[in-house]
Formats: C-alpha cells, structure tokens, sequence
C-alpha cells in the first residue's frame, strides 16, 4: 500500500530542465548581465591595484630560503614555481578581491579574476597602482572583500527575484546584504580552521615523503566531492525562501542528503558548462576589443546557470516536501483504518 502511493509521486525535476529555465529567464532580462559585465569592463579597463612592489621581497625571500633544502634533480621544477608564482603575484589585481572567484559562496562572477591579465587593454597598457605598506594593503582586503559579499549578496537577491518572482521571494535589499555578510563571515572562518591544520599536515607530509602528501591531497579530493553538493546550494535559501543563514545552510545539507545522485549531476553540469565556456571567453588577446563580447558571454553563462541554480533549487525542494507528504500519508493510513 506505500508502495503503491509512492509510484504516484512526480519525477524530480531533471538537471536540464532547469538550465532551460534559467537560459530562459536571462534571455528575457539581459539586464541582469549588467553586474557581472561590469565588473569585468571595470578589471580590464580600468587601473590595477597591485601588491607586487609591497610583497615581492618578502616571497623572494621566501623562495630563497626553500631553495636550500631542493635536491639538485628538482631544481628546475622549483624554479619554475617560483617563475609562475612571481609572475602571478606581477599579474594579481587586489580589485579582483570584488568577485566571486575570491568571495565564494555568494558573489559576483569575473572572467578576469582568473586570468588577471597583468598589461594590455584597446587603450595601451593598464595603468598600475602599487600597494605602499601593510597597513593600507590589509585594509583594502577587508574593504574590497566587504564590498565583494555585499554586492553578491544584491546580484543574488536580483537574479532569485527576477527568475522566482518577487512575491515568491521577497527578500529586501538590507536583509539580503545582513545574511550574506552573516554566512561569508561564517563561510570564511570555518575555511580557515580547515585549511590552516590541512596546510601544516599537508606540508609536514611533503617533507616525511611527497607520495604520503599526494595521497593525503588526493583523499581531501575526495572528501570534497562530497561536501561540493551542500556547499553550493548553502546560500539559495536566503534568496529563495527568505531564511536566515543558518537556516539556509541546514536546509542546504537536507536536501543534499537525500537528492545527491541528481543535485551533484546538476553541478557538474553547471562547472562543465561554465568553466568549459570560459576557455572560448578567454581566446582574445587583451588588447582586442574582442575581449568585451568574451565578457558578455561569461555574464550571461553564469548568470543564466546562477538563475538555474535558483530554479532547480525551488523546484527539488517543492518535490521533497511532497514526497515527505506522501510518506507521512503512507505511513500513518493503516493506522488509521485500524
């Protein structure tokens, strides 16, 4: 008899369905690609902030100090990652400290905040501001990450009401920016108190034997596939269904526990297509003004997976509630009839 008012339930909603929804919703508001395009117009064209002059001696340092315990065999290995990591640190542009890709889990995504590209726009080279000491450098994290939450925090609120509807979603502007502040904080300190143990153990690990290090770096792989599923959808339920941030999160790892097989699919979907693209969003050089309409295609790819993320979040938890319904009903029928 449960059995039988089971196979009644719907389907849960498929993965490509709700990209379809969310395609949709973006292509009749391309405004809400306005965000993160701006972002991008403002990485590239306008100046960069640089700690290159500020941090340079101290990495060089660094280096140096970790080049005398490198066997002759791994030298050149070594000076490669120091050739990168430098050229990296040349590149880096702390306003890029604004998007997502420095800000997960809410934020505003940024083609060039991964790529950072270090000289070249359609008007010359980018002008470049350098870092004068620690203090000022230390304050503008904590100002730009700041502004990075917040502004995320609005674009989330945008696009959830737009796709969602406003009387299903609601949320005001002031709330959105509190519970954001309130799980990015929180996001970020218990990052810190896994990352800095991982890193110690990590790095004692290399020095005992680099394989007992791969082996480790490979089970935190591992371990992370499974969390992937509950971390992403932590925010969604402040935008989606009006909840504090802890009650976000919790609702988070529910519907985690009992739809992982096809949330994680929907992910891996969204990171294919999204990192997938990028590589097409990247192929102009920067000095082309070919490089805006890669802009405008990464602002419309994650911001249309953004809305679908927000569709297939609804509609997955809509289909748990009635299929906890229908339980409930099964379970308590012959009960009833006794």
């Amino acid at each position: 008899m449960d059995t039988q008012k089971l196979e009644s339930l719907p389907p849960p909603p498929g993965v490509m369905g709700s990209l379809r929804a969310g395609f949709d919703a973006v292509a009749g508001h391309v405004w809400l690609i306005t965000v993160p395009l701006a972002l991008d117009v403002v990485l590239w064209l306008g100046p960069r902030l640089s700690v290159d002059g500020l941090l340079r001696p101290f990495v060089r340092y660094v280096f140096l100090q970790a080049r005398r315990g490198v066997a002759a065999s791994e030298m050149d290995q070594f000076l490669k990652a120091q050739t990168i990591f430098l050229d990296g640190l040349q590149s880096f542009n702390l306003f890029s400290l604004v998007s997502k890709f420095r800000t997960f889990p809410i934020g505003i995504s940024s083609l060039l905040a991964q790529t950072m590209p270090a000289v070249g726009t359609p008007f010359g080279e980018q002008s470049v501001v350098q870092i004068s000491s620690l203090p000022l450098l230390v304050g503008l994290v904590f100002v730009l990450t700041a502004m990075g939450w917040m502004g995320g925090g609005l674009y989330f609120r945008w696009v959830s009401g737009t796709t969602l509807g406003e009387e299903e979603t609601g949320i005001s502007s002031l709330r959105a920016i509190i519970q954001t502040l309130i799980l990015s904080v929180c996001w970020f300190i218990g990052l810190m108190m896994v990352l800095l143990p991982l890193m110690f153990v990590l790095t004692l690990l290399a020095l005992i034997n680099p394989i007992l290090a791969n082996g480790a770096i490979f089970l935190i792989l591992l371990l992370a596939f499974w969390l992937v599923v509950p971390l992403f959808f932590m925010p969604h339920g402040i935008f989606a269904r009006r909840q504090n941030a802890f009650l976000s999160a919790l609702t988070s790892l529910r519907m985690a526990r009992f739809t992982f097989p096809t949330s994680g699919m929907f992910i891996l979907s969204v990171v294919i297509l999204s990192q997938g693209m990028n590589y097409l969003w990247s192929v102009p050089s920067n000095d082309s003004w070919m490089t805006l309409v890669g802009i405008a295609g990464h602002a419309f790819i994650t911001t249309a997976v953004l809305a679908a993320s927000f569709v297939y979040y609804r509609d997955m938890n809509v289909w748990l509630q009635t299929v906890f319904e229908q339980w409930q009903k099964a379970r308590t029928a012959p009960k009833q009839h006794a």
